[in-house]
């Protein structure tokens, strides 16, 4: 049932998916005069985004993706290389775009080496095959050995750095908003492709109680993606990355409560202000529009079009009614001469014309009758003029013995005769027609006389039809969604049958017998409507079920219009439409939203219908099962390390569990997503022996906050003590780090 539109509703507004933006300007230089080769440089080497710049400033000078491209252009045949915002500069080359990172690790070194080699060169660094400035580096918590050691080959080998500084980015993004050293807090850190919960003592970051959750905004990106597949999955636009990765970080937000929220979610008044509608790109095609006079010659045209096919069949029917009158009279001639003949040659003749017998030749004679009558049927509902103009044809020939006729005129004999014998077909189906009509209208008044004397009886009986109506609507409308299946049970049981009839048909011999119009006389199939049901079985198409579930629709409609009218308990919110009332269904609720649907309108064609998933998406952080990860969410591992470590038992924390609950910092990309700070706040509380004093604070700028930490520490005397320098490097190896309060430590306990 199609729904129309409510125009007492005001439309939602529709956010168009826009494609990835181009860029206008390739990555600008710094100015070579201001370089000094002493000054540190910072490089936040993220698997989303590279953060760098000089330590001496306060921004990072260069932020691009952390993406490469290695082209080949064929008009110049030569290969190019494309780093970071570049890769944007043409849609071929970012179609190509890579990534060093698989997941949390780095697996191709040489895109590193050409991504650093593009840093140094548009932060200006100069040298002669060397970098002489120091370099600060962030690394992942409890970060490989194997990864620290291409680190330290490729900058000191490679590049001749003379020092360089591991640190976690968490850690660092903390120091950036405290002072290094005096603050303690927990932090919760959520980046591209990780979460990590770190407790930090008198500054100093306890990595032995430091927990990580395999999750990040890269998997809920694709987590979104793949909701919304199995939500639409016929969805006629093909969407991208950059669709789903701007629909997460545009739409998505952390719920206060998840539970109430999804309880409320499909409450119309809820729905109109979470639901969200994104409209795909797409190609309109837009009819012109056609003055009024040639639309009434359009449909003059269709008017005679429509008779001229009309009359067509009509002689077409005519046509096959005369080959089938023939073959009758053909049959009761060949029995008139067969009348007098001796039984075994009246067997001998049947079998050449391929009969069994004189059963078989009676029973195929009785069935062309029953052929015969249901085309004559066919023609009843011609118009009158027609039935006047049949009956003024003179059948004057009809009645003359063959003997007083010519040759032309045993023809037109023959003719009248077929034209007689279907006018008195047509005048016999319509007084059967009248008779069915009759009988219905007594039909009625039987049906009235029973509600007068037994009102109870007749509404148990309708009810009862409605009943088997409405079930057996709903069965064709399941099989009409399992047809789009060809693994679906229907789609299975229908290929069984062809496969049985193919079985039963090889062997069979076939009769060489004149064949009708009907092919086969013998085949009495289609007398009984439920033989119709093995059709449906084999080769039902969409548009026979739509016509079923039509006319079903109708007989519910009467049904329900008579109990309305005579059954009391029987009402609006009884019937049909309102029981499918879209504003009823929770399946229409979540796929199309608070608003009806119209499935011809190209623009709703391309619309997606977000809410559910917006909170969804973002929860797995608290709810790691939820994406199929057997872990603890972040306010389960932060009630474990607050009610449980450092001396604290759950009804009474210690002072470094209050100093901790005071200072909750969160950073990482994916803190972005709006509510963040306020779901820690509601987690936290319910956990949180009562009056403890929370304080939640977020970075800054959750993405650069960590390069401002570490350009904050390049300034700062505690430096240097945390560089490992190219001599300690080639006198301890690759295995050697330098422990500090912002990095990662050789062994965890």
């Amino acid at each position: 049932m199609t729904n129309t539109r409510d125009s007492s509703l005001q439309p939602l507004p529709v956010y168009p998916l826009e494609e990835p933006p181009l860029s206008n300007e390739p990555e600008p230089f710094d100015d070579p005069s201001n370089y000094d080769p002493e000054t540190p440089i910072a490089i936040d080497f993220g698997s989303y985004e590279v953060r760098a710049g000089f330590g001496s400033q306060e921004e990072p000078s260069h932020v691009f993706p952390t993406k490469i491209v290695r082209y080949k252009e064929r008009k110049i045949q030569k290969a190019l290389t494309f780093i970071g915002n570049d890769c944007s500069l043409d849609n071929a080359v970012r179609s190509h775009s890579r990534s060093p990172f698989d997941g949390s690790l780095i697996t191709n070194w040489e895109y590193v080496e050409d991504m650093l080699a593009y840093t140094f060169h548009h932060l200006g660094v100069q040298g002669e095959d060397r970098v002489s400035n120091p370099i600060i580096l962030t690394e992942k918590m409890a970060a490989l050995q194997a990864q620290r050691s291409n680190w330290y080959q490729l900058l000191f080998e490679c590049y001749g750095v003379p020092q360089v500084t591991f640190g976690i980015d968490g850690l660092f993004s903390f120091y950036a908003n405290n002072p290094l050293g005096k603050a303690s807090g927990l932090i919760i850190n959520s980046g591209h492709e990780d979460t990590s919960v770190i407790p930090v003592v008198q500054g100093r970051g306890i990595l032995s109680e430091a927990k990580r959750i395999d999750w990040g905004g890269n998997h809920s990106i694709g987590y979104l993606k793949s909701l919304l597949s199995l939500k639409y999955p016929y969805f006629p636009a093909k969407l991208n990355d950059y669709h789903f990765q701007s629909m997460y970080q545009d739409h998505c937000y952390f719920a206060n409560n998840y539970e109430e929220e999804v309880s409320s979610m499909f409450k119309l008044d809820v729905l109109e202000k979470k639901d969200v509608v994104l409209e795909a790109p797409f190609t309109e095609v837009i009819q012109p529009q056609k003055t009024e006079e040639e639309l009434r010659i359009q449909s003059e045209k269709r008017r005679e079009t429509g008779k001229r096919l009309q009359e067509q069949a009509k002689q077409r029917r005519l046509e096959k009614l005369r080959q089938k009158e023939e073959e009758y009279q053909y049959y009761i001639n060949i029995r008139e001469e067969l009348r007098d003949q001796p039984k075994r040659q009246v067997l001998i003749t049947l079998q050449n014309a391929g009969f069994e017998d004189e059963r078989d030749f009676e029973d195929y004679i009785t069935n062309l009758e029953k052929v015969l009558k249901r085309s004559r049927i066919l023609d009843v509902d011609d118009d009158e003029q027609d039935d006047s103009n049949s009956q003024e044809s003179k059948f004057d020939l009809v009645d003359v013995p063959d003997e007083e006729l010519n040759d032309e005129q045993k023809k037109e004999k023959r003719k009248q005769r077929l034209l007689k014998a279907n006018l008195e077909a047509r005048q016999k189906a319509k007084e059967e027609k009248l008779q069915m009509q009759k009988a219905e209208e007594e039909a009625k008044e039987r049906d009235r006389q029973w509600r007068e004397q037994d009102l109870q009886g007749w509404i148990k009986d309708k009810r009862a039809k409605l009943a088997k109506l409405i079930k057996s609507r709903k069965d064709k409308l399941k099989l009409k969604e399992e047809m789009k299946d060809r693994k679906s049970q229907a789609t299975q049981r229908r290929m069984k049958n062809l496969a049985s009839l193919a079985e039963d048909n090889i062997g069979v011999g076939k009769r060489s017998r004149q064949a009708t119009i009907d092919n086969d006389p013998m085949d009495t199939f289609g007398a009984n409507d439920d033989d119709w049901m093995i059709y449906n079985d084999i080769s039902i198409t969409p548009e026979a079920l739509d016509e079923s579930i039509e006319e079903e629709y109708r007989d519910i409609v009467e049904l329900e219009k008579a109990l309305l009218e005579f059954d009391p308990s029987f009402t609006e919110e009884d019937t049909l439409d309102a029981q499918y009332d879209w504003r009823n269904s929770i399946l229409h609720l979540f796929l199309r939203g608070p608003r009806p649907h119209n499935s011809e309108d190209v623009h709703q064609q391309h619309q997606l219908h977000i809410n559910i998933e917006r909170i969804r998406a973002p929860e797995i952080i608290f709810q790691p099962s939820m994406g199929g990860l057997d872990q603890a969410g972040v306010a389960e591992l932060a009630e474990d390390l607050l009610t449980k470590k450092f001396g604290s038992v759950p009804s009474k924390l210690s002072q470094t569990s209050l100093d901790m609950a005071s200072n909750v910092f969160i950073s990482g990309g994916n803190a972005k997503i709006p509510n963040l700070r306020q779901r820690i706040v509601n987690e936290f509380t319910e956990f949180l022996p009562v009056g403890t004093p929370l304080n939640v604070n977020c970075a800054k700028d959750v993405s650069k906050d960590a390069w401002r930490g570490m350009a904050k520490l390049s300034r700062s005397d505690y430096y240097k003590d945390t560089y490992v320098t190219k001599k300690e490097y080639e006198e301890f190896g690759t295995e050697y780090i330098k422990e500090h309060n912002l990095g990662n430590v050789q062994y965890v306990d």
